[in-house]
């Protein structure tokens, strides 16, 4: 099956009620504005989703405090170290490694970089694409790979329908200065999390909740929750994004919008833990819930 191709990857069946159908939980009609606007931001999460090169694609995750003395790295090809002043990674090939840095084959060496720096910070190997990433002063290489068994296997996501009840408004709060919680990752390894505040808003049911939040790219705000679901009808933490606050603070908290973690497609991602506070005593019965099977 062609995963660019079939419509079981664009338009995946959920398991709890198909994509789009009305259901009487649901106050708004799926041609509503509101409904329609979801409707298209799931259907560009679907297509990233499946992407060549998106989550599914990931085959590995290397670590360059790993290599042997000579910088080999078992699974990849190449020789990799950190730059003497850790900003950096030099990699070296020849010919048979079939590595290339831009529309250049590499050969010899050639220092890679954090982005935005001058050097490139991705290599290709074949159809394979070897990115660079950085987590706590530590350097990795991930492998992204379109003929990956996951992407292969991948027949949708379970999803629930648009309930408009829960887009809910907020309010955030911004901590005086940005605080760094250490919380655990999806590969067993404890590293620190960026919060700048939490937003607070009002279940359907009247309960008023709050979550603590990272602020990132232009002012968006993001967040790492469980719920009352997680482990027993959605996975086990799921990720939310909303759009920048106002200036008063007021911003909307739309849980329809809710996505599986990277890790729930590939375990060789490094997803974070929920911080402390973050697992809600309700359930949020909307958004992504899991892989379909």
């Amino acid at each position: 099956m062609n995963a660019e191709t079939s419509p079981d990857f664009l338009n995946p069946v959920s398991a709890d009620h198909p994509l789009g159908a009305a259901s009487t939980a649901n106050p708004r009609a799926p041609g509503s504005s509101a409904a329609q606007q979801w409707q298209e931001w799931h259907q560009q999460r679907l297509e990233t989703v499946v992407a060549p090169y998106g989550p599914l694609s990931v085959t590995g995750t290397y670590w360059l405090a790993d290599a042997d003395d000579e910088g080999w790295i078992e699974g990849l090809p190449g020789q990799w170290h950190t730059t003497p002043d850790g900003t950096g990674v030099v990699v070296r090939a020849d010919v048979l490694d079939e590595l290339s840095a831009g529309a250049e084959m590499l050969v010899g060496e050639r220092r890679l970089g954090v982005p935005g720096s001058a050097e490139p910070t991705r290599v290709t190997w074949g159809d394979r694409r070897l990115e660079l990433l950085r987590r706590e002063g530590q350097w990795a290489v991930r492998v992204h790979d379109p003929a990956a068994p996951a992407r292969r296997a991948f027949t949708g996501i379970r999803t629930m329908p648009y309930d408009g009840r829960w887009a809910l408004p907020g309010t955030f709060h911004a901590y005086e200065a940005a605080r760094r919680v250490p919380v655990p990752n999806a590969d067993c390894q404890e590293r620190g999390l960026d919060l700048g505040g939490e937003v607070r808003f009002t279940a359907p049911d009247g309960s008023e909740h709050g979550l603590r939040v990272s602020v990132v790219g232009s002012g968006a705000l993001w967040a790492v929750f469980a719920d009352g679901t997680s482990g027993r009808g959605s996975y086990r933490f799921r990720f939310l994004r909303t759009g920048a606050p106002a200036p008063d603070g007021t911003v909307t908290v739309d849980f329809n919008r809710t996505t599986l973690p990277p890790c729930a497609f590939a375990e060789h991602f490094l997803c974070p833990y929920p911080p402390p506070g973050n697992t809600l005593a309700l359930d949020v019965p909307v958004g992504e819930r899991g892989l379909a099977r």
